[in-house]
């Protein structure tokens, strides 16, 4: 019976550490996969400057908006929570969890709708300085 204890804390110890150990391993692989590419272009003649733009990663657009994404969606959650507390649903009623989610899914769909008028904003804005 011990040795069933010491096992479960012994190995729920260990997830984190293998998954932190993983993270760094990926990491110090990407990076050397760029340097070595990085090298290669350097000696097909491209310019040490031209080489780092070409290999390094683009931001993502999606992280523009990340902050919007999470507050709508725990705003959805928490108008989910509101209804089910107003109706007197309680946790271990399918309802309960059904209200949830469909808060989230709102709080998604607004979050869509708001993200995708601001990037049509952006572009429209970007394309009247293109032509300026």
């Amino acid at each position: 019976m011990e040795l069933e204890g010491l096992m479960a804390i012994v190995l729920s110890l260990s997830i984190p550490i293998i998954g932190i150990v993983m993270v760094f391993t990926s990491e110090i692989k990407k990076k050397k996969n760029e340097t070595d590419l990085r090298l290669a272009l350097i000696q097909a003649g491209t310019d040490a400057e031209t080489a780092k733009i070409l290999i390094e990663e683009k931001a993502s657009k999606d992280s523009k908006y990340g902050t919007l994404r999470g507050g709508c969606f725990f705003l959805g959650a928490g108008l989910g929570a509101m209804c089910n507390a107003l109706c007197g649903v309680s946790a271990d009623d399918i309802y309960f969890w059904m209200a949830i989610l469909g808060g989230i899914g709102v709080g998604m769909l607004i979050a869509f709708v708001i993200e995708y008028k601001l990037t049509k904003k952006d572009q429209q804005e970007q394309g009247q300085q293109a032509e300026s």
